[in-house]
């Protein structure tokens, strides 16, 4: 194994040129590092899927999992992970001349995945024209920023197969989507994946909204404003129709600390915040504020039961798990939970119980399903955790994150989820 350290030393003393090289020479690194992870997960799948053909898995289960493995190995997402290794692939066996200007140091690893990502609409022969066009002399890719190397392989995708690129547009389409992701202070954004057309026709929309409004706000604020209006139906400043999952201490709740409180879907966000969700909840009378004791080990603080006002327990328990682990447990996963799981599965004697309960993404729950996956889960001195163990028996641990509030003295202190049912929609 290579010294990391060494890798990452810099004389304080070199003079500027030196550091200049140093820089340089680090980029070409990250570079070569780059193409030497596509060449090892390439090879992995390949391998994995060799042993598998010769035991007899069918050809559509093969190589379930690797990507997740990969995921793992690089401490990113599994979404992360099946792109990581479709890239290799495609790098590996049909894009020789664009793997050797990444390993040369030309090409960063995200100007590879331009590359990769304007052909993928390619059959294979044209896909390897469009590496050597672009790829075979490297010192045409000297100055070439982001946006001049996606046009130029866009440009001879065009050219060599005009409909795969027209297709492949149409098909966009069935990818629009919405997703939400906070932001700071507070703030969040709500991103919409959106056909050209509709998405300028949207903005176009609020632009003139901006244009046609006067008053103390700001054209970005009026945008933002009507955005919101348009969308639930209510003016902006006045709370939407929508369940809040709000988890704070009975002690920040009542005012004694500050500790900062946890929004389902959002994350951390300051009391005061917190208060007057609580505040216009309960002011509100088209609204219903409703509690739940969630109870905390009084040595680690963990989350260690909920009171469940269902009498199907399953339901309780599930509310439970979602409020633990709040995302996805696999490790560098952070994906909304939609499976609530067995760790230890349950045709294999695993319990339906907290401890073994995990909440996890769709694609998680399905990698670990994968031949060799190993999962497993304890509460280690009111800590739970989980222990993932891949198919070449490399080991990762995930623990579930600490609630909001300070450190517990006693069992009876309790956390407090506030669920804030808006307009009559309620939700436990």
């Amino acid at each position: 194994m290579f010294d990391l350290g060494e890798l990452a030393a810099v004389d304080p003393h070199a003079d500027e040129a030196a550091l200049i090289d140093r820089i340089t020479w680090l980029e070409q690194a990250k570079s070569a590092a780059a193409a030497g992870q596509a060449r090892a997960a390439a090879a992995l799948d390949a391998k994995r899927r060799a042993e598998q053909a010769a035991a007899g898995v069918p050809r559509a289960k093969q190589g379930r999992g690797v990507a997740g493995e990969v995921a793992l190995a690089r401490r990113d997402s599994p979404a992360r992970g099946g792109r990581h290794l479709g890239f290799a692939k495609a790098l590996v066996h049909e894009m020789p001349h664009t793997l050797a200007a990444l390993a040369g140091g030309a090409l960063s690893e995200w100007r590879a995945t331009l590359i990769v990502r304007e052909s993928a609409c390619l059959d294979v022969a044209d896909r390897r024209l469009l590496d050597a066009e672009l790829c075979a002399d490297p010192s045409k890719l000297d100055g070439m920023g982001d946006a001049r190397i996606s046009a130029a392989a866009k440009e001879i995708a065009c050219r060599l197969d005009v409909g795969a690129v027209v297709d492949r547009a149409a098909k966009a389409a069935c990818d629009r989507t919405v997703t939400i992701r906070p932001a700071p202070d507070t703030m969040t954004y709500v991103t919409a994946l959106l056909p050209v057309a509709t998405g300028v026709g949207v903005y176009a929309a609020l632009k003139r909204a901006a244009d046609t409004t006067f008053d103390d706000r700001s054209r970005g604020q009026v945008m933002a404003d009507t955005l919101v209006e348009r969308v639930t139906g209510r003016p902006a400043g006045e709370p939407a129709s929508v369940a809040l999952n709000l988890v704070m201490s009975d002690q920040a709740l009542w005012g004694a600390d500050n500790a900062p409180a946890v929004l389902d879907g959002y994350g951390p966000i300051p009391a005061s915040v917190a208060h007057r969700l609580v505040r216009d909840a309960v002011a509100d009378e088209r609204s219903v504020a409703t509690l739940r004791r969630l109870y905390r080990d009084p040595k680690s603080a963990s989350l260690v039961a909920m009171e469940s006002r269902s009498r199907f327990f399953p339901k309780g328990l599930a509310g439970f798990i979602g409020v633990r682990d709040r995302t996805c447990r696999t490790p560098y996963c952070d994906a909304p939970i939609r499976h609530r799981d067995h760790a230890t599965p349950h045709n294999r004697g695993g319990p339906t119980s907290a401890t073994n309960g995990l909440g996890t993404c769709e694609r998680c729950n399905y990698t670990k399903e994968a031949p060799g996956w190993r999962v497993t889960a304890a509460d280690e001195n009111g800590v739970h955790t989980a222990e993932f163990v891949t198919p070449t028996g490399a080991r990762y641990r995930s623990t579930a994150p600490p609630p909001p509030g300070a450190p517990l003295i006693t069992i009876s202190e309790v956390e407090v989820s506030i669920g804030i049912t808006l307009n009559g929609l309620h939700a436990a």
